[in-house]
């Protein structure tokens, strides 16, 4: 008989099911895509119906290709999302992303006011337009008649808990992600949601990340595709997950993820406390906290790149291979071409909706190339200035585990090692977030059991060269005082588009 978990990751463009044997061997995996839209400038938006259909999709695949059903199935999903709903979990609007910045006038006030730093310390969430906080004054200020109709404010994890057995619950995880709920005593927050506009019934009941349910009707059992009724653990948020996915549970050791998106992370039993750089105290359990801070640029500004700047479109597998390629032919520093990669805005640890992107100390000699590199570098030195802020304010970080798309460029992963000066350990996973899922699916079927630990002949290490990173600390610190330096300019820009 094959025994095995499923973990679930619900991404902001995906939804990836990873199956897992009791050994620890990935035995099968499915993903099922679906879009973002952008109805007006600085909105993201999602139909989370659309969503739910490929929860469905994704998990029927997998579970028609493995022929029996898993012992247990756990879920992580992306956090800082709000579907508002009425009292039987139908969505009255498309769902708000944490991409979404509609709210940063808000979001700047409160950080300015003298409820921003009390706010952030009492929830560990950052003030800023990715916070359900801010995005829920948003529509009690600007959609009075959705507001006030609303019968629950909602995340996607919670969208697809009421689907599965009809009652809003959260996780531990993805309530302590929406600046609402206190991180320390495990429960809503009575001043922080009376700012917001709303009362902790609009919310729903929080339960650790090991809960579990097996209650599903025969009707969602049967959409499913399951022959048992199966149970489902909660789990917790993407980035937690993809911590404990990917061996980040020691004191030195840092997560860093480039996807769509980047974030560095570390785990401990305390949170980790800077306003003027928030970085983020996300709860993993009722004990532990995943701190650190995310960017807005990471694979989406290699799209850009491909295709407004260089003319590819639609991009194809064989032009990210041409890029890495070409990049390769150019030294470290790109011959002192500097990139600002902040083409989306910027959270950590600038926190600045209105950044722009930028190239700086352009000469004859550069051509495409030297562009093309200093994208890519111009990424790296976002994610090493959240690096750097976190050491601020934790043990020095020894080595650095490393996941997400680009793992599979060899010259991208060196040039990550070069300007952070760390070991680059490279785990071969299939999916970090769905991996850390089923770990915690296995921690509440045997409690007993230790977390997994990688496997080191699975395991690549990439090592800094010492010539390249010296080169690098030098233009890094150009490139923290050029931020700090056009902070007011990019404000002012904004008022051009």
């Amino acid at each position: 008989m094959l025994e095995y978990i499923i973990g679930i990751d619900i991404g902001t463009g995906s939804t990836k099911c990873v199956a897992m044997d009791l050994k620890g061997a990935v035995i099968g995996t499915s993903q099922q895509h679906y879009t973002i839209s952008h109805p007006e400038h600085g909105y993201s938006e999602q139909d989370p119906e659309l969503i739910w259909q490929a929860f469905v999709k994704c998990f029927k695949d997998l579970l028609t290709r493995l022929k029996e059903d898993p012992l247990t199935i756990s879920l992580s999903t992306a956090m800082h999302s709000v579907i508002p709903t009425d009292e039987n979990g139908m969505a009255l609007s498309n769902m708000i992303t944490w991409a979404d910045i509609r709210s940063e006038s808000i979001a700047t006030n409160l950080k300015n006011s003298a409820e921003g730093e009390t706010f952030y310390r009492l929830t560990g969430t950052p003030i800023h337009p990715m916070s359900p906080l801010c995005k829920l004054i948003w529509l009690r200020e600007n959609k009075a008649a959705l507001f006030n109709n609303t019968s629950r404010f909602i995340s996607i994890k919670e969208y697809i808990w009421y689907k599965l057995f009809h009652e809003f619950q959260i996780d531990y995880s993805i309530a302590s992600a929406t600046g609402l709920f206190d991180i320390k005593k495990l429960k809503w927050n009575e001043e922080v949601c009376s700012y917001a506009g709303i009362d902790r019934q609009k919310l729903s009941t929080p339960v650790n990340t090991s809960y579990s349910r097996k209650d599903l009707s025969p009707h969602i059992t049967t959409l499913l595709g399951l022959k048992t009724n199966v149970p489902f653990v909660i789990g917790a948020s993407d980035g937690c997950c993809a911590n404990l996915g990917s061996f980040t549970t020691k004191p030195g050791t840092a997560a860093l993820t480039i996807g769509t998106s980047g974030a560095v992370r570390i785990t401990g039993t305390d949170p980790v406390y800077n306003y003027s750089a928030m970085i983020f105290n996300y709860l993993l359990d009722e004990q532990t906290f995943v701190s650190g801070g995310a960017v807005n640029n990471g694979g989406n500004a290699v799209n850009w790149l491909l295709e407004n700047f260089l003319n590819k479109s639609p991009v194809s597998p064989q032009d990210y291979v041409n890029l890495f390629n070409t990049i390769e032919t150019v030294p470290a520093g790109s011959k002192g071409l500097l990139f600002l990669p902040y083409l989306y805005g910027e959270r950590a640890p600038i926190w600045n909706a209105k950044s722009s992107g930028a190239f700086l100390n352009i000469r004859p000699e550069h051509d495409q190339s030297h562009f093309s590199r200093a994208v890519l570098e111009g990424i790296c030195y976002a994610l090493n200035d959240v690096l750097k802020t976190l050491e601020q304010s934790s043990p020095p970080i020894e080595r650095i585990n490393v996941s997400g798309g680009f793992i599979s460029s060899p010259t991208w992963l060196q040039m990550l090692a070069d300007i952070t000066g760390k070991n680059l350990y490279v785990l071969q996973l299939e999916d970090a977030s769905a991996i850390g899922a089923i770990y915690m699916a296995l921690k509440a079927l045997f409690p007993d059991v230790a977390y997994s630990t990688p496997d080191q002949n699975n395991t690549l290490i990439i090592k800094p060269n010492i010539q390249n990173h010296e080169l690098y600390a030098k233009s890094f610190i150009i490139y923290k005082k050029v931020v700090q330096n056009m902070k007011e300019s990019m404000d002012l820009f904004t008022s051009l588009t």
